[in-house]
Formats: C-alpha cells, sequence, structure tokens
C-alpha cells in the first residue's frame, strides 16, 4: 500500500499495524527493567489551618532550624503512634519547595532551559525538514554553512522556537522535580551532557537519513527504538529520567496531532508519510523518548551549577568524615521538635515537622563549624545541604 501523502513510499501493511504498536510499547517496557532507584512513600498533606512560629536567636541562627518547641496542646497527644509514612512530602509540595527555596536561582534555571530549548530545537528539526521527514506551508530558511545555504541550512518555521523552549522548560523542571520525588543526587559532568546532546542529535540525524533513503517505517521504528534504550540506559538509568522521557515520548506526538490538526494551512505543517495513525509514522516517539536524557542531564547541571555545585561540593563534603561524640561523623542528629519522627500530633491532625521538613533529623551543630562548608547564617543553604543528606 502506498502513502496518499507520498506516492513511491511503501508503508506498513495494515495488519501489521497492531505488532509495530506493539514493538514499540515493548521497547518502552524493556527500559523499565533497566537498574533505577526505589520509590518512596507519600504521605496526606498536612492540615491547612496548622501553623508553626519557628523562633531564632542572633546568637545561633542553626537554631532557627530546629529549635521550634512543641506547644502544650501537643503534649496531650504524645502518646499516639506515630505513622512513619507521613514524613514524606506530597509530590506537588516537593515541587512547590523546590521553586520557592531560591527564586532567583528558579528563574535563572528557567530562563536558561528554554533558551537551550529554542535555540537547539529549530535545528534538529531542521534534519527532518531536509531529508524530507515533514514539510512546513511557510517555512523559515536560515542559511548555516557554505554559499547560501547550500551545504547546510536551517529550515523551520516562526512558532517552532516558542514551542521548543517551553518543551525545554517543562523537560527540565520535570527532571529536577522528580529527582527530588525519587531521591537522585546525580552529579552531571560538562561531558556527560555534551555526549547526550550529541547522541541525541545523531539519533535525529540518522532518522532522517534513513526515511530519504527509503527505509520502511518498522525498519526505522526497531532502529530508533534500540537507540533510545541504549542512551537512556548509558546517560540516565534513574526512574525520574525513565518517566519524564515516557511522558516527552507520549505527550510531544499527542501536541504533534493537535498541531496538525488545528494550525490554520498557511501556516501549518505536514509528515509526508503520514504513518500508521495518520498522523506521523510511529517511530517518531523513540525520537521524542531520547529527549529526555539530553535535556535532563543538561538540567541537572544547570541546577546544580545555580546552586553554587551544591551536589558535588556535598558529595565531596559528606566524603570528608571528622569525628564527633554526638553525631558520630554523620552531621546529623535526632530532630528534638519532632523526637526525629518527621511528624507530629497536633489539635488532633498529624502534621509534617516544619523544623526538619519532615526528615527527622537536623544538622548537627556540635561539628557544624568544623567543616566549615556552609556559611551558618545561610538558612537556605544549610537546609539544602540537609536536602542532600540520605533520610
Amino acid at each position: 500500500r502506498r502513502s496518499a501523502r507520498c506516492p513511491g513510499r511503501r508503508g506498513a501493511p495494515g495488519d501489521a499495524r497492531l505488532r509495530v504498536v506493539g514493538m514499540w510499547a515493548l521497547s518502552l517496557l524493556s527500559l523499565s527493567l533497566l537498574p533505577t532507584r526505589g520509590f518512596v512513600s507519600v504521605p496526606p498533606r498536612p492540615h491547612p489551618c496548622h501553623h508553626r512560629v519557628i523562633r531564632t536567636t542572633d546568637a545561633d541562627p542553626l537554631l532557627g532550624l530546629f529549635d521550634d518547641r512543641r506547644s502544650d496542646v501537643d503534649d496531650d497527644d504524645e502518646g499516639q503512634q506515630r505513622d512513619e509514612s507521613s514524613t514524606w512530602m506530597v509530590p506537588a509540595q516537593m515541587l512547590i519547595d523546590k521553586a520557592t527555596d531560591d527564586p532567583q536561582r528558579s528563574i535563572s534555571f528557567s530562563i536558561f532551559m528554554a533558551f537551550c530549548g529554542a535555540m537547539l530545537g529549530p535545528f534538529l528539526d531542521s534534519y527532518h525538514s531536509l531529508f524530507g521527514v515533514l514539510a512546513y506551508d511557510t517555512p523559515l530558511t536560515f542559511p548555516i554553512l557554505g554559499s547560501g545555504g547550500d551545504i547546510l541550512q536551517c529550515v523551520t518555521t516562526y512558532w517552532v522556537p516558542p514551542l521548543f523552549g517551553l518543551a525545554g522548560f517543562l523537560i527540565g523542571w520535570l527532571y529536577i522535580w522528580l529527582d527530588e520525588v525519587f531521591d537522585v543526587e546525580d552529579v552531571v559532568a560538562p561531558p556527560k551532557v555534551l555526549l547526550g546532546i550529541a547522541f541525541f542529535t545523531l539519533q535525529y540525524w540518522l532518522s532522517g537519513v534513513l526515511y530519504a533513503n527509503g527505509v520502511d517505517r518498522s525498519s526505522i521504528l526497531s532502529i530508533m527504538s534500540a537507540l533510545a534504550a541504549f542512551g537512556f540506559y548509558a546517560l540516565d538509568g534513574t526512574w525520574s529520567g525513565f518517566l519524564t522521557s515516557t511522558a516527552t515520548a507520549l505527550g510531544g506526538p499527542l501536541i504533534e496531532v493537535g498541531l496538525i490538526s488545528s494550525l490554520p494551512p498557511d501556516i501549518g505543517y505536514h509528515y509526508t508519510d503520514s504513518g500508521e495513525l495518520g498522523f506521523f509514522p510511529l517511530w517518531i516517539l523513540p525520537v521524542y523518548f531520547l529527549g529526555g536524557p539530553a535535556n535532563g542531564n543538561l538540567a541537572r547541571a544547570f541546577w546544580d551549577r545555580l546552586g553554587g555545585g551544591e551536589n558535588s561540593q556535598g558529595k565531596n563534603s559528606q566524603d570528608r568524615v571528622i569525628p564527633c561524640d554526638v553525631c558520630n561523623g554523620t552531621r546529623v542528629t535526632s530532630c528534638p521538635n519532632c523526637d526525629g519522627q518527621g511528624s507530629y500530633v497536633t489539635y488532633g491532625e498529624r502534621v509534617r515537622c516544619t523544623a526538619c521538613r519532615g526528615k527527622g533529623v537536623v544538622i548537627c551543630r556540635s561539628c557544624f563549624n568544623d567543616y566549615g562548608d556552609i556559611d551558618a547564617s545561610d538558612i537556605e543553604a544549610v537546609r539544602r545541604f540537609m536536602d542532600r543528606i540520605p533520610d
């Protein structure tokens, strides 16, 4: 059967559509077998009407982290059994805390990710335009190499950079958020970031080359899925990365369905091979999938650098152990506000401890100054350090 939109190209047989879809589903399923981090439990949200006041003193600003004592009302409830599962924040609150702990860092991160997406995305998408995978109704052409772009040029349209910028912003924040949910502390070196972008670019380019040379859909799907699986395993391998990449592989094509269906003819676009489902060939899904690790490692590197390299510094300082009779070299002690439980009962409701932020431990004041890696007056820096301490 010949494609109605691309005469001369042979599509997958009609009776093999389910097999092709199944092939992609199996490749996604195989990724879930890769070594990953564990899941976390999610507690009920704290009572919205409960507010606590943390007292601080000028003499020791660290007291503001955990010197909040429970009111007399809590004494009546101390005998109740504490539910350890309630020591975890709900994922939505984790995202809010991550974004609001350092607003300047969050804003800079968002701008960087959106800018990189808007700059790199159209060049990658141009491979598909140049190799005939898709066509814009009103293309914009920018020469890159050669006279008038006869060696290499970028073919896009005006709404493509903002769309890729939005994708970079969303993928970046998904990684940072889910890394917090799954307690991933991946310090990504610049070479790994560049390797991920280069491998993603190679996959994008290769998909266009294979299509331009008449390779059938099923073969391209198999090759792209293998590259996506290998790239994810080599460059990421975390649950946060897998979920973000899967969301990208499903959400991206769904957005394309909306664009192809709704854009006016003068600013729209179409795939020259409408594929198995009438919009695009299914091999575009694993191409989207590999965009997860490429953007995700870039996001991790940006986030770490904007925080002053806190992840790498945190690892170095955590590797250094100074003897301490109070914490035995762990740098943390049981939270005195919640007796190390991470939560307590007040007014008949179990709430997350605001002193230790649900972790059940606070930084050890006895050996704090001996390490000298954190400014005692910078409460946010102390909190960021505690966020990196395993529970």
